[in-house]
């Protein structure tokens, strides 16, 4: 049995950037927005983070940030994943120097595997690496998805703690949990499960849209620990039209748009993601309103 390295929500943090830089002041007012609004655990540089784009040393210093600002409120989750694994065992390591306390790890994508070389890849960074490793399933953007067979055999490594589930399946994901159990705590990685993933036994929700509302994720998880089951219900139902336009475009493009209107950050992206614009912006902005979170 695996105690989860949090139970609750954490944010899948985007990066902030302005005039083609990272923008350390706006990471900085995300952060500790976070931070009040009770969040549990923080994740800069997975999938909504924009990592692909982002230089090494662009890596290094919103994870460096993030761990100087934090000062150990909460668990920092660095991403450290991609489809070389001899980088992913770099980063990693790096990430582990620079203070996080564990790592994120999405399956390879493009060049792929087959399930032997999930094992195989897994097995290498578990080994080579001391960070504790969320495994990451969300073939959406990879391609594939971690079986649950490999799910099983991996969940006996001591260094593998968690896994991130995104694939939209609830069935899946119940399989995973009669497979895996406690060996294996789940986080829900997709929005609009979070309640259908905690009432088959997730320990958690790894977030988008707490980036922009994370007091409401915040009480629809304390909500359902606390065992007022419809109360997490009817927060999931009152989120899930913002969450819907989240996910309209490829993520991070909306958030990003949700957080300008909220005056968080800029409307920047990089290459090949290009900022959300014209028609899509007004449902976006009329339901922040009907939720009452832009400024006034």
């Amino acid at each position: 049995m695996k105690a989860p390295l949090f139970k609750g929500s954490a944010t899948a943090l985007i990066t902030p950037m302005k005039n083609g830089e990272i923008d350390l002041p706006a990471l900085d007012r995300l952060l500790e927005r976070q931070l009040s609004g009770g969040i549990q655990a923080l994740v800069p540089c997975g999938t909504t983070g924009e990592p692909a784009t982002l230089s090494p040393e662009e890596w290094r210093t919103v994870i460096a940030r993030t761990v100087d600002v934090v000062g150990k409120r909460v668990p920092v989750i660095a991403g450290t994943g991609g489809n070389n694994t001899r980088d992913v065992i770099e980063k990693a390591n790096l990430a582990r120097q620079l203070g996080a306390d564990a790592q994120l790890c999405v399956t390879p994508y493009y060049n792929k595997t087959t399930q032997e070389g999930l094992l195989a890849h897994y097995r290498a960074i578990a080994r080579e690496t001391a960070l504790p490793v969320i495994l990451y399933s969300v073939p959406a953007r990879t391609g594939m998805a971690i079986s649950v067979d490999t799910l099983k055999e991996l969940s006996r490594l001591d260094q593998i703690v968690a896994l991130k589930e995104a694939g939209g399946d609830i069935a899946r994901a119940a399989d995973i949990r009669a497979a895996c159990g406690d060996d294996l705590p789940l986080y829900c990685g997709a929005d609009e499960m979070t309640v259908p993933m905690l009432s088959i036994g997730a320990s958690g929700v790894i977030s988008v849209l707490s980036n922009a509302m994370p007091e409401a994720v915040r009480a629809m998880t304390d909500a359902w620990f606390s065992g007022n089951v419809s109360e997490a219900g009817r927060a999931q139902l009152l989120l899930l039209p913002l969450i819907r336009l989240l996910f309209r475009q490829v993520s991070p493009i909306p958030i990003k748009a949700a957080l300008h209107l909220m005056g968080v950050c800029e409307n920047e992206l990089r290459l090949p993601l290009v900022p959300l614009s014209g028609d899509g912006l007004e449902p976006l902005r009329r339901e922040l309103e009907r939720l009452e979170v832009l400024p006034q």
